[in-house]
């Protein structure tokens, strides 16, 4: 049954999921064909995540009828069988309520999102009453399945890049003639430090910078199986840590670690669920990883608690060989961490301080949740700026630049070079002979397809985006974090690790040897991108300026949190706390050829002077709500 404008969607995911990119996505767009959209707020998330009970199957069906819900979108990215378990719980409830439209309820569809075996589990049982998302599905395969009729997509989203397209055939190019299974890891042996405990990222660098240069590759791992012991699963990861590390092809191992390991280190975690990635959670467990990998270098991801005795603890065991903070982000605001925003920013301000005194590098695990949560090309800039600003006033020596493209996936590549590149020139004008940039780019962690070849494929044309940002610099990137092809699909195993980083520098020495013989476009010389890429940080600097000529102490956990909440950085996608942060989400963005804009409610592009002067008025309700925090009150 096709939609009709006056279908109310609602989107759900659990609470247990931080996976929310894909669930926005497909929000916006269903928004953006003229429905009404509601997303599940945090009752209604916690009871999902426990529904196998009967009182909060309850509160989601009474949700569903007062609200007169249409059309439900689930979304559930970790383990299979709990999934399938979520779903067909859902709807057994909806059935024997006689919920379904075809009951006379008020459902006329459920649709669910999530890893591809469990999309085909779905599928099987429930025999085409759930229409399912794997991942990968163009825009139109979306909404179409949805049920938008055609005639009210947006013309625009069908749009292309050409330049996307000539990526594409590259990577086809290059997975079809299986060339990249000739590439061999380089010998990067050659000091006496390698994979000791007085190894770092920058003696890595600095000692194998000789042509062709070879970028170090970092790669996440984490495997977890709910239907195994804890031990058993750090038993297996200790495994695959020797496998990689005797491989070769990896420079530094990504701990995937499991929201339990980061919110309840050393704890008692009894029937907590573990929320996929390795279960560590001890200091010896840490040890033991570390000894695993040598030579690799070493690094995991903070905690959403007890933050700089974590980071201490992980300077101890692995040697951790960057901190990366989030800054405004895992915590309640997007339901990762139990501190308010004004807390986390003090806990990790508090840990940046450690981090410079180790004289370890940081990355600002930044301007990509921004982009999770919808925000627009210049507040990603803006973001990853001051965070990189703050690192460098605290004392911070080396800063790691992750930039991740494809992101949210429909993003043009012309539009992702100029990102880049604005992002790139803005950070590296902070650096000094006491300051340095890094930088790391990535695929898009909603890119890839669920198909194999075709994730192979994606995995070749990002590389060589990666390459054009800075294209006749040979030393940039120095640093690439690989995502493996397989994350659409299933856990990447050592193998598919391997894989990945085998296509991915192939691809890069292929693309590069192109450019040299002028078979590609030089896209230092792109139009297109040039006006972007100005049009980026002459809106940018605007916002910066804007904000350190009316903020007090701007880089600090009082000024970040003014920032924040005055709505400096709008993130119309936040899920958490939004009476407190309404001013954070007052605009909208919508996706325009390929970028994405902050509009006004009328759907008009707005300026970065409208974004600051709505932001400036909000400033003394901001600072009073400062002031009533340190009496102990805290108003809304």
């Amino acid at each position: 049954m096709g939609a009709v404008t006056s279908d109310l969607f609602a989107f759900i995911k659990p609470s247990l999921d931080a996976h929310t990119l894909g669930v926005n996505s497909a929000a916006e767009l269903v928004r953006d064909c003229g429905f009404k959209v509601i997303f599940a707020d945090e009752t209604i998330e916690k009871a999902i995540n426990g529904f196998r009970y009967e009182k909060n199957r309850q509160t989601v069906l009474d949700w569903i009828r007062t609200t007169n819900i249409n059309r439900i979108g689930l979304s559930y990215r970790l383990d299979e069988a709990e999934a399938v378990k979520m779903v067909g719980y859902f709807i057994k409830e909806l059935k024997d309520h006689n919920m379904f439209f075809f009951q006379g309820g008020p459902v006329k569809a459920v649709y669910f999102g999530g890893l591809p075996k469990t999309c085909e589990a779905i599928e099987k049982e429930h025999k085409g009453l759930v229409k399912t998302f794997k991942g990968g599905e163009s825009v139109r395969e979306t909404l179409t399945k949805m049920g938008i009729p055609e005639e009210r997509i947006p013309r625009e989203f069908m749009e292309g890049s050409r330049y996307d397209d000539f990526r594409l055939e590259f990577g086809k190019n290059i997975i079809a003639s299986q060339s990249y299974e000739s590439f061999r890891p380089d010998d990067k042996s050659r000091y006496p430090e390698y994979g000791t405990i007085d190894d770092t990222v920058i003696k890595r660098i600095d000692n194998n910078i000789k042509r062709p240069f070879i970028p170090l590759i970092r790669a996440h791992a984490g495997p977890y199986l709910s239907t195994v012991d804890r031990k058993e699963s750090v038993k297996q990861f200790v495994s695959w840590v020797k496998e990689l590390a005797k491989a070769g092809y990896l420079d530094i191992l990504s701990i995937g670690t499991s929201q339990l390991t980061q919110s309840h280190f050393g704890e008692d975690w009894e029937d907590m669920p573990n929320g996929g990635g390795v279960p560590i959670n001890s200091p010896e467990e840490y040890r033991m990883i570390w000894e695993a990998s040598r030579p690799l270098l070493v690094r995991t991801y903070a905690g959403t608690k007890n933050i700089p005795e974590l980071a201490k603890m992980y300077e101890e065991t692995i040697n951790i060989c960057w901190h990366a903070l989030s800054l405004w982000w895992f915590n309640k605001l997007d339901e990762r961490g139990p501190y308010d925003l004004y807390t986390n920013l003090q806990q990790h301000i508090k840990t940046l301080s450690y981090i410079a005194r180790s004289n370890k590098p940081f990355e600002p695990n930044v301007p990509h949740h921004f982009a999770f949560r919808g925000a627009d090309d210049v507040t990603y800039v803006v973001s990853a700026y001051l965070a990189a600003k703050l690192a460098k006033r605290m004392g911070v020596k080396t800063l790691i630049l992750q930039n991740m493209l494809n992101t949210p996936r429909f993003t043009w590549g012309i539009q992702d070079l100029a990102k880049s590149r604005a992002l790139l020139i803005l950070v590296k004008e902070l650096e000094d002979a006491n300051f340095r940039i890094l930088l790391q780019p990535r695929a898009g962690l909603d890119y890839f397809s669920p198909e194999l070849e075709e994730a192979k494929i994606q995995l070749a044309a990002v590389t060589a985006l990666m390459d054009d940002i800075d294209p006749h610099n040979e030393m940039s990137p120095p640093i690439i974090h690989v995502v493996s092809y397989s994350e659409a699909s299933h856990l990447a195993t050592p193998e598919i690790i391997n894989e990945s980083i085998k296509i991915t520098q192939h691809s890069l020495q292929t693309y590069r040897e192109l450019r040299r013989a002028g078979k590609i476009e030089d896209m230092s010389k792109n139009r297109d991108v040039e006006e972007r890429m100005h049009e980026l940080l002459d809106a940018a600097r605007a916002v910066i300026s804007g904000i350190e000529s009316s903020v007090s102490n701007p880089y600090s956990a009082e000024g970040f949190y003014k920032i924040f909440a005055a709505g400096f950085l709008p993130v119309p996608y936040l899920w958490g706390q939004t009476d407190e942060f309404k001013h954070a989400k007052h605009w909208k963005t919508k996706p325009i050829k390929g970028s994405v804009k902050t509009i006004d409610q009328n759907g008009k592009i707005i300026t970065p002077d409208q974004i600051i002067n709505y932001a400036k008025q909000n400033l003394p309700e901001v600072e009073h709500r400062l002031r009533d925090r340190g009496t102990g009150v805290l108003t809304r």
